[in-house]
């Protein structure tokens, strides 16, 4: 049995201390580890919005492994490609976290990278990710412009040096994905599914769920999430990949579902609505970065709410570079649009005034 725990309720920290008790996580972990938690701070956002783990779920495990006798701990991550972590750090509260229980956080934008060999191809990786000897994943459940969802298996992108991010997306996401997973393996997985955004991965639609999840296997568990989400696995291309290529197993028994309450309402988790597919119907995509196609998203979907269209093809994407295009193009990657709205990336407003 590899269980899941289950929490219902909306403090970050005491579920997520609820949980790591339930699972025992403590006996786990190796006397004196080098422990890394790894957050989702994707862009300069506050957890309300939908798009980052909340700080108090990073509280919550500091203050567990605190009180176990471990004492060698940080927190690590890098947004998104076109954003500072430094921003992310600041507006989502984990300067104040950090500061509190006197852990450090590190910029992995600014790590020693190490080049692994993967069944992919070689990927480099943050060290201070690949050398811990006990690495925390803290992602938040939420819907994703490109790959249909993003939870534990995805968080692990942001290990990775920004030059290394670019590259994913030139690969198309699902196979460098599947391969990370599959050399960096999280010991612990915490999923903040408080209210996450069921369809954009940088947040605006938050859909309050009000619920927590824990497990030691991260293929169970974004398979688990796959289920709640009313998708199956084989809609989330790289989870069935990284089973192959050994990261876990995406079987979920009946017995595996641990829940330690019931939720004060109706548990039926929220489906994905199929918007982000109605918005890019006329987008090209090629090797497009995550915040530039999430900028572009973020500009249909606004102007969308007021019955505006775009006519014509949109490209966007790494795959462009250098191509003449007969339609618009969004990023500089796309300079040989016909018209180009520049940036690297571009943000939605700049889009916007453009287009609109």
């Amino acid at each position: 049995m590899n269980p899941i725990y289950e929490i219902y309720g909306n403090d970050a920290r005491e579920m997520t201390k609820r949980l790591m008790a339930a699972a025992d996580v403590a006996v786990r972990i190796p006397k004196g580890a080098r422990i890394v938690i790894k957050p989702n701070l994707v862009n300069a956002s506050r957890a309300e919005n939908g798009a980052t783990t909340h700080p108090g779920a990073v509280a919550g495990c500091i203050e567990y492994l605190r009180d176990a006798g471990f004492t060698d701990i940080s927190v690590i991550e890098s947004s998104w490609v076109g954003e500072r972590t430094a921003n992310a750090v600041s507006i989502c509260g984990y300067d104040r976290v950090c500061e509190e229980y006197n852990v450090p956080f590190y910029d992995l934008k600014k790590d020693k990278t190490k080049r692994v060999e993967t069944p992919f191809r070689p990927i480099e990786i943050s060290s201070l990710a690949a050398d811990s000897d006990y690495f925390i994943d803290i992602p938040v459940l939420k819907g994703h412009c490109q790959t249909v969802m993003t939870c534990a298996l995805k968080n692990l992108k942001g290990c990775l040096p920004d030059h290394e991010k670019r590259r994913f997306h030139t690969d198309g996401l699902i196979k460098p994905i599947a391969a990370l997973a599959s050399v960096l393996k999280p010991d612990l997985v915490i999923v903040d599914s408080i209210c996450g955004d069921l369809n954009f991965e940088d947040g605006g639609n938050p859909v309050q769920t009000n619920r927590m999840m824990l497990g030691y296997d991260a293929v169970q568990v974004d398979s688990y999430c796959c289920r709640l989400m009313g998708l199956d696995v084989a809609d989330v291309l790289y989870i069935p990949l990284a089973e192959k290529w050994g990261a876990g197993c995406s079987r979920i028994d009946p017995e595996d579902i641990v829940r330690l309450n019931e939720p004060e309402q109706s548990r039926e988790f929220p489906k994905v609505s199929g918007k982000v597919n109605d918005l890019v119907r006329n987008v090209s995509a090629d090797g497009a970065c995550s915040a530039c196609y999430a900028s572009l998203v973020r500009a249909l979907y606004i102007a969308g709410k007021s019955g505006k269209r775009v006519n014509g093809k949109i490209y966007i994407g790494q795959g462009n570079q250098g191509k003449t295009l007969d339609g618009i193009g969004i990023g500089r990657c796309c300079a040989g649009a016909g018209k180009c709205i520049m940036g690297c990336p571009p943000s939605a407003k700049d889009i916007l005034n453009e287009l609109f």
